[in-house]
């Protein structure tokens, strides 16, 4: 088996940071109406800035796998081009379409020639799988680099005209013709971006990061759906698929939009990312002792006391002075933010070898979790 090292690590915000008073504009008016809910939500999440891959006249600027691209053009230099990349391997939760996959756009941006290429599926944790397959490819010798991205473009999900015509028919059943708030929350959640890194089997980059293990841990035997789209929740918990309605029904009930089950959120997501964490400790024989930078993917700040809470409550107090987060300025990125987070910590100058470093990204699709620990090299 081979080591495995991050030699290179990139970052693409598209366009200029979004304030919290300019998101409306962006997304637009549903109803022609200010969000009650934009105001709650921005109040619990704590986001300050995020990127839309929309320019000022409201038009896309990116699609998902061109915001990828140029994350790994930012990669390369004249001594590791597009053309030397063995694998690639990108994973995100907001394709642009259902098929080709993610992967195949994003290489046929690339045109580097011809290379094994992997679509990891998924919300938050389709980043980390992404690198997951890109570690063992390189562990075990079949590849001697790999390129990995996470990368999301949330936005086209999220704009007025997605929900404008359940508005419409709402109106025309004299209903009232407002949003659930399930449908509404991840509006001002989510945002635009993507991250890749370069995998080697040797330290090249300053610094390099050492991958000691990665794990993943899955719940749906035990929950139901909580974070979908393209399906309706039914009351037994089960979820109907887009397919098994009529197309007509698609745009009347918002199927495309990504929603959110709050109340399940609230109740299980913390509770279960210590629970995997504590499994991951345990299977390496470690603890928050042997960490020197936590760098969790928290979707919102209202859930940082929580965590901190949690892990004591648990028996696996992480201190303060280790958590590194950048949620604040750069919004909530899915897949991309672990990759955000860890570019961000590389050129933060605060890094020295030896340094330990624990990846945590939790996913509420239905509350799937991946770790990856790293050292400084």
């Amino acid at each position: 088996m081979k080591d495995v090292f991050i030699t290179r690590i990139a970052k693409f915000l598209p366009n200029h940071p979004v304030t919290n008073e300019e998101m409306e504009e962006k997304l637009g008016y549903i109803n022609g109406k200010t969000s009650k809910a934009r105001r709650i939500v921005l109040r619990n999440n704590q986001i300050k800035k995020r990127y839309y891959a929309i320019d000022a006249n409201g038009e896309v600027t990116h699609n998902n796998a061109q915001l990828t691209k140029e994350a790994v053009h930012q990669l390369c230099d004249k001594d590791f081009t597009v053309k030397d990349i063995q694998l690639l391997s990108c994973g995100t939760s907001s394709p642009d379409q259902i098929l080709p996959s993610h992967a195949a756009m994003v290489h046929g941006y690339l045109k580097n020639g011809n290379l094994e290429i992997n679509s990891p599926s998924g919300a938050c944790c389709s980043g980390m799988n992404a690198l997951k397959y890109g570690y063992l490819s390189v562990k075990t010798g079949q590849v001697d680099n790999a390129v990995c991205t996470g990368s999301e473009r949330t936005s086209s999900w999220m704009k007025s005209d997605v929900f404008e015509n359940e508005l419409e028919h709402l109106k025309e059943l004299e209903d009232n013709p407002m949003l659930s708030f399930n449908k509404e929350f991840l509006r001002w959640m989510l945002s635009d971006g993507a991250g890749a890194v370069l995998l080697e089997n040797s330290p090249n980059g300053h610094p390099s990061f050492k991958i000691e293990w990665m794990e993943g841990y899955s719940y749906a035997h035990e929950m139901d759906a909580c974070m979908y789209a393209g399906a309706d929740k039914k009351e037994d918990g089960h979820l109907k698929p887009w397919s098994e309605f009529p197309a007509e029904a698609w745009g009347k009930m918002s199927l495309f939009a990504m929603k959110q089950d709050t109340r399940l959120l609230g109740d299980n997501i913390l509770i279960k990312g210590v629970d995997s964490l504590k499994q991951a400790y345990e299977k390496h024989h470690i603890g928050p002792e042997d960490v020197d930078y936590y760098l969790p993917h928290i979707s919102s700040y209202y859930f940082k006391d929580g965590l901190y809470k949690e892990m004591e409550k648990q028996g696996i107090p992480m201190p303060w002075e280790k958590w590194f987060l950048n949620l604040q300025n750069v919004g909530n990125i899915g897949a991309a933010s672990i990759y955000a987070m860890l570019e961000e910590l590389a050129n933060s100058g605060k890094l020295k070898k030896g340094d330990r470093i624990l990846l945590h990204v939790p996913e509420s699709a239905r509350f799937s979790y991946s770790y990856a620990y790293l050292t400084v090299h």
